[in-house]
């Protein structure tokens, strides 16, 4: 017997229930489909014009002012006045600057979404205090002597912190705040290496270990952003895994595990591959605190997505760092301020106001 007409419509089938609001399906192939946020696709666009905009500027200010056109001029290979200046001083440190704010940006996102804190961050997991230590344990030592191997061992020891803190975290299972914490026992272990060194060494080394865990681009270029570009051209295919694996684990555990997500070993990937982007970012320009804590808060409410956006992440966080860059050598010439100094004087009080403005937030 056929059903009876009940007057009313059937009810429409197809994706678009099931799709988020603001959302929209991207399909480059056939058996490849992404979902992409509207808003956080023109956030990114927005992002990668002031990235633009703020790495012209930073190109053309400086104790010697250049005119866009000559900067234009030198990006195309033509010979003319400014070719030291703009292509070998300071168009390699605006690119090394886009690199680490991005990587640390990533970092920050990846390292957030795991501990499911917004406070956390590579640095508080002991990324920075590890590969500080082990600069200067190799330089206590004298193991180490090349100044170009010592991104090398600050990346070998930020990641052999960051395995530390996991194996000591781990009791069946990581739980994030037993890891936050395990982390921060570590760091305070460690810096306290630190200290013990510069209080106990000679001056000329003091002051170079002292330098280099301020944060500075000052001196860095090519030789630093080649290795860290490799990184992150290599990371492409986990930063896309990435971008998929974290929209689960912004549910409970229980839920997660229910949709089939194995919560262990996706919270173990995305953690070992925020540690090597802080880790390498680390080695590249030196420990530069509070991007990789805010820059994954600010894209998120620039956002307004229910995950940290990683891409929005790695654009904020390269805005962030040219800009602080830009600051640091303009602010107060001839002085230049180290970059990672201006970075935790700005981001300390905003990360306060942020929080307060949650608090007030019904």
């Amino acid at each position: 017997m056929p059903p009876a007409k009940t007057g009313v419509p059937p009810a429409k089938t197809g994706a678009s229930p099931a799709r988020p609001a603001g959302s929209m399906v991207l399909r480059p192939h056939p058996r490849v489909s992404l979902l992409l946020h509207r808003r956080s696709v023109c956030v990114a666009v927005a992002l990668v014009l002031l990235l633009a905009a703020v790495m012209l500027v930073s190109a053309c200010l400086g104790q010697t002012y250049v005119p866009p056109a000559e900067v234009w001029r030198t990006l195309r290979g033509d010979a003319g006045p400014y070719d030291l200046v703009v292509g070998e001083l300071r168009v390699p440190r605006i690119a090394l600057g886009a690199l680490v704010g991005a990587a640390l940006g990533l970092s920050g996102a990846l390292v957030q979404t795991v501990t499911r804190n917004p406070l956390a961050s590579p640095d508080v997991i002991g990324v920075g205090h590890g590969a500080a230590a082990a600069t200067v344990l190799a330089l206590a030592t004298g193991a180490v002597t090349s100044p170009g191997a010592m991104p090398a061992v600050s990346v070998a020891g930020g990641l052999a912190a960051a395995a530390l803190v996991y194996l000591l975290a781990w009791r069946r299972g990581m739980h994030p705040n037993r890891f936050v914490l395990t982390g921060v026992g570590i760091g305070v272990a460690l810096s306290a290496i630190v200290q013990l060194y510069l209080t106990d060494s000679e001056l000329e080394a003091a002051e170079q270990v002292k330098l280099w865990l301020t944060g500075s681009l000052n001196g860095r270029g090519w030789e630093q952003a080649g290795p860290l570009a490799a990184v992150l051209l290599l990371a492409l295919p986990a930063l896309v895994w990435a971008s998929r694996a974290v929209r689960p684990l912004g549910l409970d555990t229980d839920t997660a595990a229910a949709l089939g997500v194995r919560v262990g070993r996706t919270r173990l990937g995305l953690t070992v591959l925020g540690v090597v982007l802080a880790a390498t970012a680390t080695g590249a320009a030196g420990p530069i605190g509070f991007v990789a804590l805010t820059a994954p808060q600010l894209a998120r409410r620039l956002t307004r997505t229910p995950q940290l956006p990683l891409a929005a992440s790695a654009l904020t966080g390269a805005v962030v760092l040219v800009g602080a860059d830009l600051a640091a050598r303009t602010l107060l010439p001839p002085l230049e301020i180290p970059v990672g100094a201006l970075t935790a004087l700005v981001g300390g009080p905003y990360l306060l106001w942020l929080l307060g403005r949650d608090r007030r937030d019904p």
